[in-house]
């Protein structure tokens, strides 16, 4: 028995469909899982199912993110040797590829199942799709495998949870928030202007008073200006 705990949710997952066989038009209920929830394309419901069945008991033990949601084995293979989850050796548990011309090559791959014990040399596999319609344990000899995805090994990052506050705590941040500059506000009132004046206040006071008294003087001069024009010109009778 594997010590493995995502091996045994996958075994624990795929025992009790020994036996399945497709029906009429080679429809499965793994195909139509994976065609509306995975594909989301019907052609998909009669489309050859072994390795959708591998993604089906993924889903339903809960290890999808470890051992990925295909319907076509060698892309199936090829994300597990990305992940660096790639074996030539056995183990419970594993996704093991096959492929009939011998190839070890995994373009070559047609055929896909999980692993459920190595006795020796031979690999006890249960596989969908085989002796043309079933789901059963079968056990074969290394021959025909091309290598094996191992779950365990494929490193998973945890998704941070995103937390939305409700506006109402929301509100209440920026209340609280804005209260210490409204206590601020309330304490200078009534107070001398001194108390509360910092050092650039004062500067800005300077340049608002010198921009004040430019002012009236530069008035001054336009009043006085206009006097004397006045007198300079002959009025019209």
């Amino acid at each position: 028995m594997s010590t493995d705990p995502i091996a045994r949710q996958l075994l624990d997952a795929v025992r009790p469909e020994l036996g399945y066989r497709e029906r009429a038009g080679k429809h499965t209920k793994f195909g139509e899982w994976y065609a509306e929830n995975v594909a989301k394309d019907p052609d998909f419901k009669a489309a050859p199912w072994c390795d959708m069945f591998v993604s089906w008991a993924a889903d339903r033990a809960g290890v999808q993110d470890h051992v990925g949601e295909f319907a076509l084995t060698t892309r199936h293979a090829k994300w597990f040797e990305k992940h660096h989850a790639w074996s030539d050796k056995p183990e419970p548990g594993a996704v093991v590829f096959f492929a009939w011309s011998g190839s070890k090559k995994i373009r070559d791959i047609d055929h896909v199942g999980i692993v459920e014990k190595v006795v020796g040399r031979k690999v006890h596999t249960i596989e969908g799709n085989v002796d043309g319609v079933w789901l059963k344990r079968k056990v074969r000899d290394t021959s025909t495998i091309v290598g094996y995805g191992l779950p365990r090994k494929v490193k998973v990052t945890p998704k941070t949870p995103v937390t939305i506050q409700p506006m109402a705590a929301v509100n209440a941040s920026v209340q609280s928030a804005a209260a210490p500059a409204t206590r601020n506000m309330a304490a200078t009132q009534g107070k001398p202007l001194d108390i509360v004046w910092s050092p650039g206040d004062a500067v800005l006071s300077a340049g608002l008073l010198f921009a004040v008294v430019s002012t009236a003087v530069t008035g001054i001069r336009v009043k006085t200006a206009a006097a004397s024009s006045d007198g300079r010109h002959r009025k019209r009778g």
